[in-house]
């Protein structure tokens, strides 16, 4: 039965964090670009020499649900969203990441950046400028900024090199190795692409996880009591 009381106890601990990754989704149902987060359990299971085998669960490897999600129409000049697979290149002060999160402005030297002040870069890599007399830019279909019928940058559109091997670094941004040139996505000018949490499923998860987390309490509990009571009729 001590079995099944640490089998109970590692498979709480693994609701403890789902119900804290639904949170986290429901917190960031309006954030633009924001990726639901779920997680995924497994079981461990150790031979024990003459003893019956010892099963752990294990719930501590999240997944992120890349699925596309609505965009919203800002019309703002520099609100852009990706119709399609590929994110966009940020600069960080850890290095270049990835993102889905199109919101951006100019700052004092003229670079787009988003609310973070990360810098968006072009196909080459390098900051986009706008000029502050560029007056209006318009965006074409093949990621070309330009204002008075003069290019000023193109847009990369980026994905993973090996999709296994990226990280979400939390919020909208995540990292990888390695980026290659995604092909196939448009950007849309004057849209943001919304958050991809359902609020109704999310909180139809949250009470799931939940009612899950306060059956295994309930067994702990008895459980106790039931040992509590062998150690007092043996110490009689």
């Amino acid at each position: 039965m001590v079995s099944t009381v640490y089998t109970t106890l590692t498979r709480q601990a693994g609701l403890m964090r789902e119900m804290q990754v639904v949170a986290h989704n429901i917190a960031n149902i309006s954030t633009t670009g924001f990726r639901r987060e779920g997680v995924i359990f497994s079981e461990y299971v150790k031979r024990m020499d003459g003893e019956p085998s010892l099963s752990m669960a294990y719930g501590n490897t999240r997944h992120v649900d890349l699925r596309q999600a609505g965009l919203s129409q800002t019309g703002g000049a520099f609100d852009f969203a990706i119709q399609g697979e590929g994110f966009f290149l940020i600069e960080t002060p850890q290095g270049q990441a990835l993102t889905r999160a199109g919101s951006f402005t100019p700052n004092a030297e003229g670079e787009l950046v988003n609310g973070d002040g990360h810098r968006l870069l072009d196909r080459g890599g390098a900051p986009i400028f706008v000029p502050p007399d560029a007056g209006k830019v318009a965006l074409s279909v093949d990621g070309t900024l330009s204002a008075r019928g003069r290019p000023l940058a193109q847009i990369g559109l980026w994905q993973p090199s090996d999709p296994l091997k990226m990280t979400h670094d939390g919020g909208t941004v995540f990292n990888s190795p390695t980026v290659e040139a995604a092909e196939g996505a448009t950007i849309l000018q004057g849209f943001v692409e919304e958050s991809n949490v359902n609020p109704i499923s999310e909180i139809a998860r949250m009470i799931s996880v939940q009612r899950a987390y306060e059956m295994g309490q309930g067994f702990l509990e008895k459980e106790d009591e039931r040992m509590r009571g062998v150690i007092q009729t043996l110490g009689r």
